[in-house]
């Protein structure tokens, strides 16, 4: 009985070794599978915009991009406690994310008459001093494309920025160094309102730094030597896309050209369909989205509205309906007048309908291609109804598409010697083409006068068997 009771012990003693050895062991293997390193790339995410999915697929699209240039550092995301569910695990699961939940910081500034209520939140880029987890993190806004790895930002100091305006680094990228003293500060600073021109992270961030103008330009290391100190990052770190606008190529002397940003108006960022061909470098960000992230989530949209529009030129072909033929008394009554004017305004906004519907029912984020492409099929069916229903000359009416159609070609022109040129073709296109313009509306009211108040249109109603003021069937 002894005997077999050692024999279990020693059993038991030899399971819990191999068991401690294998969790012990496997532990780093784990941890270097899930890619923990010293240094992170980070950028928040918060809900309570117009544009919330839309800054989440460039979150997305900007993540993988670090992800296939192979960047040695995590990849965290800042994000709001209000984030939906499945899109922290789209993050972490399919992106390689590691979210960090955090609760919105109070906007002390949000009073303040010059404010802009679209950078209510955008304080919650503070958090990025409480990721103590790391040596270094360079902290990222969402529109930035990059073009090659920029993993020795990783060197620089404890706080390190690019001056995009002369006398005003720009937050969409900076590298800082974690710390729980700075973050608490910083807090602090916003109990006691200390001053932000724009109430936003932009303002504050600068007036906490605001001697980083003085500061030396950060030259990384051969042999990796980690810098103290405040740096000012080379241009090329965040180059605005109004640089390239203006000779349609990049002549950033200092430093690499690794980062575009693209801080201007919000509805040009470069993920929306139509900022190309209207700003050339939005097709720069696409590609990367198809080389990453792809467009399975719109394509589904894509072609039931494809379908759709193809269903309308179809049925507008066979039957090619008319309004319904009322038929009124030959006197040119009072409303008759009305009916007619009615229904020349109710002709003119459905054409402009034709053109502006289809706008506002493609995917913002589709491929600049295929958003173009299927806004120009919606808008001809749409023009197809109002060309049958008004019985209408094709011509006139197709003329503004038409007009769009080439003001896409002469933008996408890829042959231009600078942006100065560019600007003045498009400027040429659209003189030469007004007048062509202001021709087919007047054709379109003279044929909606003819069509309206024709008999055809407008039968007449029978003189006999009709009290007198009556309106009649035929």
């Amino acid at each position: 009985m002894i005997r077999r009771l050692n024999l279990l012990f020693l059993w038991g003693f030899w399971i819990l070794i191999i068991a401690l050895t294998t969790v012990v062991g496997g532990v780093p293997a784990t941890a270097e599978s899930k890619g923990v390193h010293r240094n992170a790339y980070a950028t928040m995410m918060y809900m309570g915009t117009p544009r919330d999915y839309e800054f989440y697929i460039a979150t997305r699209v900007m993540l993988r991009s670090l992800s296939r240039l192979g960047v040695d550092a995590d990849l965290v995301v800042i994000a709001s406690l209000d984030v939906p569910l499945h899109w922290v695990q789209t993050l972490e699961q399919e992106d390689g994310a590691k979210v960090v939940r955090v609760e919105n910081l109070n906007n002390p500034y949000k009073g303040q008459s010059n404010f802009n209520r679209r950078f209510k939140l955008t304080l919650n880029k503070l958090y990025a001093w409480s990721l103590t987890n790391y040596e270094r993190v360079v902290m990222l806004d969402s529109d930035n494309l990059f073009l090659q790895k920029t993993d020795e930002l990783f060197q620089c100091g404890q706080f390190c920025a690019v001056f995009i305006n002369p006398c005003i680094f720009h937050t969409g990228l900076f590298v800082l160094q974690p710390s729980t003293m700075v973050f608490n500060d910083m807090l602090h600073q916003l109990k006691v309102g200390m001053d932000n021109p724009d109430g936003a992270d932009q303002g504050f961030i600068s007036g906490y730094f605001p001697d980083l103008l003085d500061q030396p330009m950060f030259h990384p290391s051969l042999n990796g030597t980690r810098l103290q100190g405040n740096y000012r990052l080379p241009l090329g770190y965040q180059m605005d896309a109004s640089y390239y606008y203006l000779r349609l190529r990049w002549s950033v002397p200092c430093g690499p050209n690794s980062v575009i940003t693209f801080p201007g108006a919000p509805w040009l960022k470069p993920w929306y369909w139509w900022s190309w061909p209207v700003l050339p470098l939005g097709i720069q960000w696409h590609e990367q989205r198809r080389q990453t992230l792809g467009y399975d989530a719109e394509m589904p949209l894509v072609l039931i509205q494809t379908v759709f529009y193809l269903g309308i030129i179809v049925m507008t072909r066979l039957a090619r309906p008319n309004l319904s033929k009322l038929c009124y008394r030959r006197e040119d009554t009072k409303s008759t007048f009305l009916i007619r004017t009615g229904l020349k305004l109710i002709a003119i906004w459905s054409i402009l309908a034709a053109y502006i519907i289809p706008f506002f029912l493609i995917p913002r984020t589709v491929h600049p291609i295929i958003g173009w492409g299927l806004y120009l099929l919606g808008s001809f069916a749409l023009s197809c109804i109002a060309l049958n229903a008004f019985l209408l000359p094709i011509l006139p009416v197709l003329m503004p598409w038409l007009g769009i159609f080439g003001a896409l070609l002469v933008m996408a022109y890829p042959w231009y010697s600078d942006g100065v040129v560019r600007a003045l073709a498009v400027f040429a296109y659209a003189f030469c083409a007004s007048p062509v313009a202001w021709t087919a509306l007047v054709k379109i009211m003279s044929c909606l006068h003819v069509s309206i108040e024709r008999e055809g249109f407008l039968p007449r109603l029978s003189d006999s068997a009709a009290p007198a003021g009556l309106n009649k069937l035929y």
